[in-house]
Order: structure tokens, then C-alpha cells, then sequence
């Protein structure tokens, strides 16, 4: 595997062709995704694996006296569930950015 080798006699291409010198340039290392999404996701992704499965074998013996076909149909409509309050979680944020924005909008003007 071949790798690439950084020479420091070598220019960086936006200077090369006349751009600004690299120490002038400014680099934003703030992630693109806020933590707060991230770990929201990292929840309804272990509540997705961890509730419908759940709710089967809760159900199968408990519940439905070993009919798996009711069982299943528990799961099912329990994953539905997750992902319809994962939507309207989604959905809520995006509405209070947006509210955060026009605030800020009007406020300015």
C-alpha cells in the first residue's frame, strides 16, 4: 500500500497558484453534527434493537402463552412506535431551530 509522504519544500496548491499562505487560512474544526443529535440518534438506535426484541420474548410465554405469530406482531407494532416517536422528536428539534432563527431574525431587524 502506498502512502503520501508530506515534504515540507512542497507548496500547498491554493498558494501555489497565488492564494493566501496556509497561516493566514482558517480552519473550523467544529464537528458538522451537534452532540446532542448524535447522542439522540445513539438512543432511538439502541431503543430500535433493544425494544422490539424485548418485547417478543416478554410476550412470547408471558403474554400470548407461546404464540409466536402474535409475539412477532408485538414487535412489529413496537418498532413502528420507536421510529413514529423518532420522527416526531426530529421533527420538534428542527421546528425549534427554525423558531431560534426567526427570533434571532427578528430581533435584528
Amino acid at each position: 500500500m502506498a502512502t503520501r509522504r508530506n515534504i515540507p519544500s512542497e507548496k500547498i496548491i491554493s498558494e501555489a497558484q497565488g492564494g493566501p499562505p496556509s497561516s493566514s487560512q482558517f480552519s473550523d474544526t467544529s464537528p458538522a453534527v451537534p452532540a446532542a443529535v448524535i447522542y439522540k440518534l445513539l438512543g432511538f438506535t439502541m431503543a430500535m434493537l433493544c425494544i422490539p426484541i424485548g418485547s417478543y420474548f416478554m410476550s412470547v410465554n408471558v403474554v400470548f402463552g407461546g404464540n409466536a405469530t402474535y409475539a412477532g406482531a408485538l414487535a412489529a407494532i413496537m418498532a413502528n412506535v420507536v421510529l413514529v416517536a423518532y420522527i416526531i422528536v426530529a421533527m420538534k428539534e428542527d421546528q425549534s431551530d427554525r423558531l431560534e432563527t426567526e427570533k434571532k431574525h427578528g430581533k435584528a431587524q
